[in-house]
């Protein structure tokens, strides 16, 4: 059915597509007539449950990328609010409101009518884009997802911001929460590890020896902190300090949350670890 090729092109597809696969041009008019699928623009049509991104890409002549594709593709992106596309064929695009367009030459070649662009060429506008750690946070869950790795990335023909961010990529960052926290605090020069294992569970972040911060994120509910807690308890029978932040004190009321952290390291309760 004509309906299962979009499907199968999601959602949206060139009318040049349906021809190319045996559909005549009655077909495609009599299927428009019965609302089966839309005619967004000249040349392009889209079932009516398409994706929205999809479908706006097509009518304004763009390409979904930067940190709304990183979005797309489940990856922590700080503020996905405004809609950022890239412009496969500068002067044939229609700007949507409030949208940030890209016109930034790809590291990998788009193909012809994408609307999609690929992780790597997102990554790197999501590098031009954002601020640092932004930036960072989104490479991080790119590679902690496996969706990509550093060799990859690093092969890529990366320039100025891109290649700092690459080189502060963390792949075991289990959040963005935690590359914030990485970032502000490798200044320290306290041994930090990240995802350590300790007491059966892995904790974000160990200082030192014996100094423990856990980030919490939205999961942090329910059955989850009770776990979280119990933990918590388990650590600290054992010697260990642990100190626990929210996403708000991470991002929103850094400065006191850092002074904390900085007054259990001036305490030294992040050495002489001590297990009963």
């Amino acid at each position: 059915m004509l309906e299962r090729l979009l499907a199968d092109h999601s959602g949206v597809v060139r009318s040049s597509v349906l021809l190319d696969h045996g559909y005549s041009k009655t077909a495609v008019r009599k299927a428009i007539e019965a609302g089966r699928v839309v005619r967004v623009r000249k040349g392009w049509l889209a079932l009516s449950n398409a994706d929205p991104l999809l479908v706006t890409a097509a009518r304004q002549g763009l390409t979904v990328s930067c940190i709304t594709q990183a979005a797309r593709l489940g990856l922590w992106v700080r503020d996905s609010s405004r809609l950022h596309f890239a412009v496969p064929r500068p002067g044939a695009e229609l700007r949507p409101l409030g949208a940030i367009l890209h016109y930034h030459a790809p590291v990998l070649p788009r193909p012809r009518f994408a609307l999609a662009d690929t992780l790597e060429n997102a990554l790197v506008l999501v590098a031009q884009c954002e601020p640092f750690e932004d930036a960072v946070a989104t490479w991080d869950s790119a590679l902690n997802k496996g969706l990509i790795d550093r060799p990859a990335l690093a092969q890529l023909p990366l320039r100025g911001t891109a290649r700092r961010v690459l080189a502060a990529t963390d792949p075991f960052a289990d959040s963005g929460l935690e590359t914030y926290v990485r970032l502000r605090l490798r200044w320290l020069g306290v041994p930090i590890s990240a995802q350590s294992w300790i007491v059966g569970h892995r904790v974000d972040f160990l200082f030192g020896e014996r100094l423990v911060l856990q980030i919490d994120g939205g999961h942090h509910t329910g059955r989850q902190r009770t776990q979280d807690i119990a933990h918590d308890a388990q650590l600290q029978l054992r010697g260990y300090t642990v100190i626990r932040l929210s996403y708000a004190q991470v991002m929103d009321s850094w400065p006191e949350a850092q002074a904390t952290i900085m007054h259990a390291i001036a305490l030294g309760l992040h050495q002489r670890a001590t297990l009963r």
